[in-house]
This record gives structure tokens, sequence and C-alpha cells, in this order.
């Protein structure tokens, strides 16, 4: 019975009752971390670009999510100019379980005009899962625990594709990160457990639409709005929508709001024309917030200039 309720718990926290809940790792400046969920982005910058992500979500709720994103890519260059590359990596702990996953990005695009480009990406990689029932603390002593109903290193493969178009003011993207639909239990665990295969955690698809524009209120002053939908089969639609105030082209200020879940401050700063740095915090206006003191988000961004007059037209996305 104790082995019956431990898998309930980790169905729960993983996220996959008949998908009732999001499944992907979500973030407060997507706006920056457009890689992770759309392929096509990879080369759009025109420069080496890296970027690192750490989110820490509902602190002091113990088995909370934590995050953390590593992205790097580049165009191609020489006569491949109009391809990127780049690599994504994404850790994500919920509770007793961590799951990781690896990917190469490509993305080729097509100059509609001499501001405009639209972008074709895939995604290609691995998933790692791992679940140490043991955190879950529901045994009465160790010898009780049997180690062997853990999850150690289950891969499963992923591929994804995206369509990015951006100018040097607007950008519009929408893409499946990962089109395979696996199970994170096999099929002789279920039946071990005497479960249906509907409640068993897999990974389903998400769809992301993601945009934003800048505005020039004046020669100092940037206005920069921007939009995040995601959906998924058997959940409510994930909206968030920034707006966020650019001043003398080095510091950023300003707010979001998640749909029924969250309210959002951020800011930025442009450290030198390379090293740019972001901040954000979530209050939470679900029931959630009595036990948690918010979320906490911190973004690096890294750029190496492969191209001078990228640093006095700088990219703004």
């Amino acid at each position: 019975m104790k082995q019956r309720y431990l898998v309930i718990i980790v169905l729960v926290l993983l996220g996959s009752f008949a998908g009732q809940a999001q499944q992907d790792p979500q973030y407060t400046q997507y706006m920056y971390n457009t890689q992770i969920v759309n392929p096509a982005y990879s080369g759009s910058r025109d420069m080496l670009s890296f970027g690192l992500l750490l989110r820490t979500q509902w602190t002091g709720f113990e088995g909370a999510p934590e995050t953390g994103t590593f992205t790097v890519n580049s165009p191609l260059g020489g006569t491949w100019d109009n391809m990127g590359l780049g690599l994504s990596i994404v850790r994500d702990e919920i509770g007793p379980s961590i799951e990781s996953n690896v990917n190469i990005d490509y993305a080729y695009g097509i100059n509609l005009s001499e501001s405009s480009e639209l972008r074709f990406g895939l995604k290609a990689g691995l998933d790692i899962l791992d679940v140490d029932f043991s955190k879950l603390n529901i045994y009465q002593n160790e010898a009780s625990f049997d180690p062997s109903n853990n999850i150690d290193n289950k891969l499963q493969p992923q591929i994804g594709a995206g369509v990015y178009y951006n100018t040097d003011k607007f950008y519009l993207g929408l893409s499946v990160p990962n089109f395979l639909t696996t199970s994170h239990f096999d099929e002789s665990t279920l039946e071990d457990f005497d479960f249906d295969e509907d409640i068993a955690p897999a990974e389903r698809l998400h769809y992301f639409l993601i945009a934003g524009y800048v505005f020039d209120l004046s020669d100092n002053l940037k206005f920069k709005p921007a939009t995040l939908v995601k959906a998924v089969s058997g959940s409510p639609l994930a909206w968030d929508v920034s707006a966020n105030f650019m001043l003398y082209e080095k510091f950023t200020v300003g707010a979001a709001y998640r749909w029924s879940s969250a309210i959002s401050g951020m800011a930025g700063f442009q450290v030198t024309d390379s090293l740019f740095i972001g901040f954000a915090y979530d209050y939470t206006s679900t029931d959630i917030e009595n036990f948690s003191d918010g979320s906490y988000e911190v973004f690096l961004r890294f750029d190496v200039f492969n191209k001078p007059e990228r640093v006095l037209t700088p990219r703004f996305f």
C-alpha cells in the first residue's frame, strides 16, 4: 500500500494526472530565453551568444521547482551565414525528480528584406529523468525503502521544431520543442501498481507562441512589450504578458503578468556591450503564496561580436 501511495505522490509532482498541469518549466524572462523553446532563434543575433538562467520557484515551499538553463548559439558564418547552430541545456528539479535535457538547435534563415528575416529551426536531443523516491520521506526507516523503485538516468529522445520571424524592432515565433509523447513509466511498472495508462506521467506536446516589439518613445527611452502563450493538451491556456522600459540602452525595468498565476517585477542592466544581467521576482496570486515567499530568477547573457557594427546597432532580443 505504501508503494501505491508513493507512486501517486510522484505522479502529482510530475504534473501528469490526465495532463492537467503544464510540464515544461516556466520563465518570467522568456524574452531573453527564446532558444530554449524555439530552435529557429539560433544564430538570429548575428553573434556568438551565451545565456544562463537560474530560477527558484515558490521559495520556502519544500520540494518546489528549481530550474537552470544554459544556451549558446551562433551563425555558422561564411557561405553558411544564413544558418545558425546552438546548444540548449535544461535542468529541472521538482521534489524527488530531476529532469534534464540536452539539445542541439539548428536554424536556417531567409532574408525577406534588408531588415526582416524568416527562420526555420530543428531541435534534437535527449531527456534524462531521475527520481529518488526516498526523498519523499514516507518510510519509517531506511530498511523499508526499496531502491529498485527509483528511476535512474532514464533516457528518452526529443525532437522539436519552430519558425521565427524578426525585424530590427519586432519578433514572432511559433514552436513545439518536443513532438514525442513518451511515458515516464514503462508498462511493467504501471501493471505492478495497477495504474491506468491515462494517468501515467508522459511528455505531452507543448505549443509556444512568443512575440515582442520595440517602440522608440524618445532618443533615450524605449518601450518593449512582449508576450508568451503556451498551450498543452488537456491543460488551461498559459498566457504571459510583459512591459519593459529601456533607458539609454543600459537600464531595463518593467512588470509582467501571468494569467491567474503571478505578478512579476523585472530589472536588467547592460553592464558592457557584451554582458547583460537580468533579475525577476514573481508574486504568486494563487493560494501557494500562503506557503512560499515568491519566485526568483536571474539571467546572464554574454555576447562575442564577430561583426563590429553590431556594437553600434545592438539587438534588443
